[in-house]
């Protein structure tokens, strides 16, 4: 086995995110041939029992409650930054002050103007950077654009899409700090996949006409009383595309029943597509070109001719999961890292999608389309 440098990664939270990215390092390590050795070095949270307890379930050979701490370390070279949301740019700037790439969870900040210091600071040290939308790492998404780029649907009429969940669809969910302006609201947290996934698929969203509503407008406060939430449990928005298709995204975090549907629906003049990320190792194409009586939306199954669907397994139907979208990712990262290359998804197109959540929720507050061009 070749020797390879070493790349140290500091990782801040482990809750549901942070053990995914863990994974994330652990599994692309072992089935990508990567140019770099990870090494998992320290994790970081907010008690030293939930940062120790973590270091031994993670792989972590050292952990802290000192973030700061972390930070400082010469020996890491990339933190990974998967605390709530209202910490991303303290932490980020930091981290990028210190020398260190960064690997941020989405949304990349609060507001477009915070994500954009993020950005600007990031290009004038060098940092390579990563926003967590790994739901567009999936073999099958490459195949939709695939198909739209060479044609296969026709000229693109129209577009619907949402990532839809439930985690807050009882009002006895307590208040968090998802519920407050820092956390963002569902459009930020769910819709922020959505639209990422739209821009994919279709290229630059132009205009949008935003409806964001709070249909809990309070919650539990943990002290027997209740706080006002302050952000939309649903996000929606109108969007016309520079190509000419018109469209819908909605992020919705009180979808009873739904666990993850992350879905878009395509419909061109020769074709259409659709696509459930609750059954992502599919893709249901329609074409017109099929002759009359045979028409019918035909499912494609994720298989060795969609890289990187071998890497994982040689046999086709055994299908993909969540965390192997994140290894998938990690692997793009690391290679851009090694090869001073392009990220797959850096901090600039992350500011973009937080530019396209703010302009939905500026249009939502007055009712009237916004556009989305620089």
């Amino acid at each position: 086995m070749r020797d390879k440098p070493k790349l140290s990664i500091g990782l801040i939270g482990t809750g549901f995110m942070g053990k995914a990215h863990a994974v994330g390092f652990s599994a692309a390590q072992r089935v990508f041939d990567l140019p770099m050795q990870i090494n998992l070095h320290t994790v970081a949270d907010v008690t030293d029992e939930t940062a120790s307890r973590a270091a031994d379930e993670l792989g972590f050979a050292n952990w802290t409650s000192n973030w700061h701490e972390m930070i400082d370390d010469p020996e890491i070279d990339v933190i990974d930054i998967t605390a709530p949301n209202s910490l991303h740019k303290e932490m980020a700037l930091v981290a990028i002050a210190a020398g260190k790439h960064v690997y941020c969870e989405k949304p990349l900040a609060c507001t477009a103007e915070d994500a954009l210091e993020m950005t600007l600071a990031a290009e004038k040290f060098g940092a390579k950077t990563q926003v967590g939308f790994n739901y567009i790492c999936n073999p099958m998404l490459q195949l939709a654009k695939e198909m739209i780029a060479a044609g296969e649907l026709g000229h693109i009429r129209g577009y619907r899409g949402l990532h839809c969940e439930d985690y807050m669809a009882s009002d006895s969910t307590p208040f968090s700090f998802r519920h407050s302006l820092a956390g963002g609201g569902a459009l930020a947290d769910l819709g922020s996949h959505a639209l990422a996934t739209a821009e994919y698929l279709l290229g630059p969203i132009t205009d949008v006409l935003g409806d964001c509503v709070t249909m809990i407008n309070e919650r539990p406060n943990g002290f027997g009383g209740t706080r006002k939430v302050e952000v939309d449990d649903i996000g929606r928005a109108f969007v016309r595309f520079a190509s000419g298709a018109t469209g819908s995204i909605e992020g919705n975090w009180i979808a009873t029943g739904r666990k993850m549907q992350h879905d878009f629906e395509i419909y061109g003049t020769q074709g259409a597509l659709v696509f459930s990320q609750e059954h992502f190792n599919e893709l249901h194409f329609y074409s017109t070109n099929d002759p009359s009586g045979r028409q019918g939306f035909r499912r494609i199954e994720a298989a060795v001719e969609h890289p990187p669907y071998a890497n994982f397994c040689v046999a086709p139907g055994h299908q993909l999961g969540f965390n192997d979208l994140k290894a998938i990712e990690v692997a793009g990262y690391v290679s851009a890292i090694a090869n001073n290359g392009v990220e797959p998804f850096n901090f600039r197109k992350g500011l973009r999608i937080q530019q396209l959540v703010d302009a939905i929720q500026a249009s939502s507050r007055q009712s009237r389309w916004h556009s989305t061009l620089p």
